[in-house]
């Protein structure tokens, strides 16, 4: 039997029941589909991750005050306040490659202005903040290093904040008042400017509902302590990250006397520590999203099989009849075959549209940065094919080995 009789044939054994193959390729369909899209979404997740990393500002490193055990309990990092203001003044000047350095301090804080109210958080910084954060102003001014020096009370606004106080008119030149929670002390600012929107951190975190203080004004006027929480580093370049730390631990061992073998008393991180990461959490995500769409298409692969069983059962007695006539067992294997790897085949193709139709819908929709990934198009459509031809070789390999004289017989 000519191959082209072959798969004629298998093409009108699938024509005759087009209810049952559409059903039976649902499976593939959906699995592909749910493949593609979910990569896609995985890989939506890494750019948003990698979006709000780099809304931290270009190579940064993040020196934190390490944490304090007490009667057991860890406080955390920036517990136990072992970095200074000195230490910050020591890494610029001695760290090769450091351009911008940044003591913080944070507290938590009712703000009045007027009539109106809201709590957020007040970061005692330096004038290098928005250096190291890439952060500009969408009005007004920064304060000075002359401010700072003084410890005026003086403050910038983050956007979500500067809206909620100030919600009619222009915030720069107008007065708030600083309580800290739990605290009866208040302190009048006046805000010099307003910084542009930045979004969300990695965790979420609205990070323009903020305010900006010197750090000494946050020191003198909130936190009442000689220690800072951390300190932000901000290097030239991405190559001098790595170096930069080596030579900021190595720094902050020998001014805090940290003799050799016991452990540092502050935790250092990267831009790049960050984003590695972020990026195995979203990795994992997305692996396990996909993981779990690839069950549907070994689900399909079952139906497949399930479908050409019966198929080959209801089929007997024609097989006998083909098989009499001359068509070897070659011939009624590669027939079946074809059945299923075009079932499987063409349920790709329409997952695949699926899949990245899904996606496009998303992006549409929640505005997510979806992209479809090529590669997992192929390796979605060959995996359809391969489970095509294993779910399938076996119902066709038994209607090869069917006894003519048996299939004849066969009601």
């Amino acid at each position: 039997m000519r191959y082209f009789a072959v798969i004629k044939i298998a093409f009108r054994a699938l024509r005759r029941n087009k209810l049952r193959t559409v059903l039976t390729m649902l499976g593939i369909i959906f699995g592909v589909g749910a493949v593609i899209a979910m990569v896609a979404l995985g890989k939506a997740a890494k750019v948003q991750v990698e979006s709000r990393i780099s809304a931290l500002g270009q190579n940064v490193i993040q020196v934190f005050s390490g944490s304090v055990n007490r009667n057991g309990v860890f406080s955390g990092f920036g517990g136990a306040g072992t970095l200074t203001v000195d230490d910050a003044e020591a890494i610029q000047n001695e760290v090769p490659g450091v351009i911008a350095v940044s003591p913080e301090l944070s507290n938590s804080a009712q703000i009045t202005a007027g009539e109106n109210n809201w709590s957020t958080q007040v970061k005692g910084e330096s004038v290098d903040y928005l250096v190291i954060r890439q952060w500009a102003l969408a009005k007004g001014t920064m304060f000075t290093d002359l401010d700072v020096r003084s410890a005026a009370k003086v403050c910038v606004l983050g956007n979500t904040t500067a809206n909620e106080l100030f919600p009619d008119e222009d915030p720069v030149g107008q007065t708030i008042r600083i309580s800290l929670r739990g605290g009866s002390a208040s302190a009048p600012m006046k805000v010099l400017g307003v910084l542009t929107i930045k979004g969300s951190n990695t965790g979420g975190q609205d990070m323009d509902d903020t305010i900006i203080v010197p750090y000494t004004t946050s020191m003198k006027r909130f936190s009442g302590t000689t220690t800072v929480r951390q300190i932000n580093v901000s290097t030239a370049s991405a190559d001098q990250l790595v170096p930069a730390q080596n030579e900021i631990t190595d720094l902050l061992r020998q001014r805090h006397r940290i003799q050799a073998g016991r452990d540092d008393d502050f935790i250092i991180r990267n831009q790049q520590d960050i984003a590695e990461a972020a990026n195995a959490t979203t990795e994992v995500m997305t692996a396990l999203l996909a993981g779990v769409a690839g069950i549907s298409l070994l689900v399909g692969g079952i139906g497949i099989m399930n479908i050409m069983l019966v198929s080959v059962t209801e089929r007997t007695r024609e097989i006998g009849i083909r098989m009499a006539v001359g068509a070897r067992g070659h011939d009624i294997l590669l027939q079946f075959l074809i059945e299923a790897v075009t079932l499987s085949s063409i349920g790709g193709l329409l997952g695949i549209m699926l899949g990245v139709g899904g996606a496009k819908l998303l992006t549409l929709i929640k505005a997510w940065p979806t992209q479809v990934s090529p590669t997992a198009i192929a390796i979605a459509f060959a995996t359809s094919a391969v489970i095509g031809i294993i779910s399938g070789f076996y119902p066709a390999w038994k209607a090869s080995n069917l006894d003519p004289i048996d299939a004849l017989r066969y009601e």
